[in-house]
């Protein structure tokens, strides 16, 4: 039955896209644009009906394409079509851009396989373990970090449902809430750097990569800000449906050493203090003093964060000004901002200073041009009072501070240094034993895992590399990761008598080995079907302009004479739409050609747009039938889970996404603020 609903729904959709075809269509008088049309809709359906998405592209794009030359000169239409296939497929090798794609994909398959994600969902189990919905709390998080090392959407969603959801059905949760927190929380992939969205959107839409991940990262942390906090409102609301966790799952158990220093006091600051000083028996001194300064590491932190902020916040301002040159007439030479200053006029023609022929010169050049002894004239013939103004007045062309000089320290300053202040003091009255066992956790799961996404998101970010080539830092820190890591798991894992470290070396190797060809295998799997994707792209884009289907669909916006507001909206309700019955990919490769053309008329940026549809996109995933999140929690979920259950689930999430995009549209630059800043947008 349950089938049924799900054939009915796939074929009730392509009714609502044939009947109108075989309805409206002028079947009488047929032009290429109809034709154009109709390729569109039959794509739709052929995807719908289960057909391979690449070669549904290419085969519709090589027979509309056919049609289109044949209809001009029938002789040359194969000879024309082909040439086209090859020109579409080598425009797709020969794109730099698309190199990132497999190397990001071998980082995240590799950081999967290697199992350094589920050491992190148990440490933020543990160190959420008071906040109301702990297990749902932790899961978003943990997903938003992995996001960020890896774009793959679908090992998220399955990794998390294999360790992130029978701990929540085990401690009580609803099946509902849980399997929404682990799909809308493995989606966040779609839209946090190092997205392979984001790299494709890039590609179709000629937009900077680096400026679409600078402006993905406050939308995307936003996002999981709001699911987070939907999940605190509600387990505090309905605790029914979270219910707090039991004492044995929040228990952390104490090395020996911890132990003993516990019988002396809670907390973990002051008890190892007085174990350096001799008031640890049955404590070593080293052990204390590491533990110290692991300790110590979160007031070292703020304090480094803090010295920073202060050094950026109080730096001499350094200008590099031409106001000399415009002086002497240097004007052409000046930047276009301080000639638009000078002018007044965006671009001054320079035709019209050439007719005005030689002007005279501004009062504050012609004095600047005078002799000494004509200014010494001119100051003695000036009022009395004048000196000692002139004198009270600051050169203008001098600086507030001496060269060198740190600016004053603003008061948001003084607030922020009060802020790490206060942090440092609740930090560490709260710090006992357990929570010190537990940051231990964080620092060995998290960090260096953040140390890696720092080194590849930060250097292209920053300009430092391009994409593909952090991508290829970060395959190799990947690498690197899982072999550290499956090394100590398997020193951890030595018999009591102590491990062999020959041993414990040559499985380590032999389990690399396994996840590196794993890896490879899944990273070229995906990477093809991206490839092709765009193969069948640009052929199936070729074949529509070809037809005049972009042209008849721009006359048909324009037609509507629509404010930017409204086109905006109906693009996004658009894509909305069609993340019901298509994927991400699908509606990226074939209807983002459609709209981009008609982004400069509305005076659109195209990255802001693609941040939009980012966004959007992860409806794709998440809205029914063919939400892909669903269907890979099903795969890894227990037998009496049902897609129903699941569906119900993510549609609150849906919601909040709705909600982001409304917060995104209404606030721009939440998704331009970082570009501006960085790039001086």
């Amino acid at each position: 039955m349950k089938m049924r609903k799900e054939l009915w729904f796939g074929f009730s959709l392509m009714a609502a896209i044939l009947i109108p075809l075989i309805v409206l269509m002028p079947w009488g008088n047929l032009t290429n644009g109809h034709l154009g049309l109709m390729m569109l809709a039959l794509i739709c359906v052929g995807i719908m009906l289960g057909f391979p998405t690449a070669f549904t592209l290419m085969g519709m794009g090589v027979f509309f394409a056919w049609l289109c030359y044949r209809s001009v000169d029938p002789a040359t239409a194969d000879r024309k079509v082909l040439d086209l296939f090859v020109q579409r497929t080598y425009g797709v090798m020969s794109n730099d851009v698309l190199i990132a794609i497999p190397l990001f994909l071998f980082m995240g398959y590799l950081v999967e396989r290697a199992q350094l994600i589920d050491r992190l969902f148990r440490s933020l189990h543990l160190a959420m373990s008071r906040v109301p919905g702990a297990l749902g709390v932790a899961t978003i998080v943990t997903c938003a970090i992995f996001a960020t090392a890896t774009g793959i959407v679908g090992a998220v969603v399955t990794l998390m449902g294999l360790l992130a959801f029978p701990a929540m059905l085990k401690a009580g949760y609803n099946v509902k809430v849980s399997a929404g927190c682990v799909t809308a929380g493995g989606c966040l992939g779609i839209l946090i750097p190092p997205s392979v969205l984001l790299i494709v959107y890039g590609a179709v839409a000629g937009v900077s990569v680096v400026q679409l991940y600078a402006g993905a990262f406050l939308p995307g942390f936003m996002l999981a800000s709001l699911y987070i906090g939907y999940i605190v409102v509600l387990a505090k609301l309905r605790p029914d449906l979270m219910p707090p966790l039991r004492q044995e799952d929040r228990r952390v158990d104490l090395p020996p050493w911890a132990q003993i220093l516990a019988k002396r006091g809670s907390n973990a600051l002051t008890g190892l203090s007085r174990a350096l000083t001799g008031g640890g028996a049955g404590v070593a001194k080293r052990t204390a003093l590491g533990q110290l300064f692991v300790t110590l590491v979160p007031a070292l932190f703020i304090v480094a964060v803090l010295g920073v902020t202060y050094r950026i916040a109080t730096a001499p301002e350094v200008e590099a000004s031409t106001a000399g040159l415009i002086e002497v007439g240097g004007l052409v030479a000046a930047p276009e901002t301080e000639r638009e200053a000078s002018t007044g006029i965006i671009g001054a023609p320079e035709a019209e200073e050439r007719e005005a022929g030689v002007k005279e010169p501004p009062a504050e050049v012609a004095k600047e041009a005078l002799p000494a002894e004509a200014k010494t004239e001119e100051r003695a013939q000036e009022p009395p009072g004048a000196a000692k103004a002139a004198a009270a007045k600051p050169d203008e062309k001098a600086t507030t501070t001496a060269k060198g000089e740190r600016l004053p320290v603003p008061l948001w300053l003084w607030i922020v240094f009060g802020i790490g202040i206060g942090a440092v003091v609740v930090i560490y009255r709260l710090w006992n034993w357990e929570r010190l066992e537990v940051f231990k956790m964080l620092l060995t799961s998290f960090f260096p895992l953040a140390l890696m996404i720092l080194a590849v998101l930060g250097s292209i970010v920053f300009g430092l590399s391009t994409p593909s080539e952090a991508a290829a830092i970060g395959g190799f820190g990947g690498f690197i990761l899982a072999a550290i890591y499956r090394f100590t798991s398997h020193w951890r894992e030595a018999l009591p008598g102590g491990p062999n470290p020959g041993r414990v070396i040559w499985k380590t190797v032999k389990e690399l080995g396994v996840i590196v060809k794993e890896s490879s295998f899944l990273t070229a799997k995906t990477s093809a079907m991206v490839c092709w994707l765009f193969v069948g792209s640009g052929i199936f884009s070729a074949a529509f302009a070809l037809l005049g289907g972009q042209e008849l669909i721009e006359k048909w916006v324009l037609s509507l004479d629509m404010t930017p507001v409204q086109f905006m909206i109906l693009a996004q309700f658009i894509i909305f739409i069609l993340g019901w019955p298509l994927e991400w990919t699908e509606i990226i490769i074939i209807f983002m050609p459609i709209f981009l053309p008609l982004l400069p008329h509305f005076h659109i940026d195209p990255l802001f747009f693609g941040l939009l549809v980012a966004l959007n996109l992860q409806t794709a995933f998440l809205s029914p039938p063919v939400a892909m999140a669903a269907f890979y929690l099903k795969g890894v979920s227990p037998p009496h889970v049902t897609l129903n259950q699941i569906f119900a689930g993510m549609l609150p999430f849906m919601g909040i996404q709705v909600v982001a995009l409304i917060l995104l549209y209404m606030f721009p630059g939440i998704g331009l603020w970082v570009p501006n800043v960085l790039y001086g947008r």
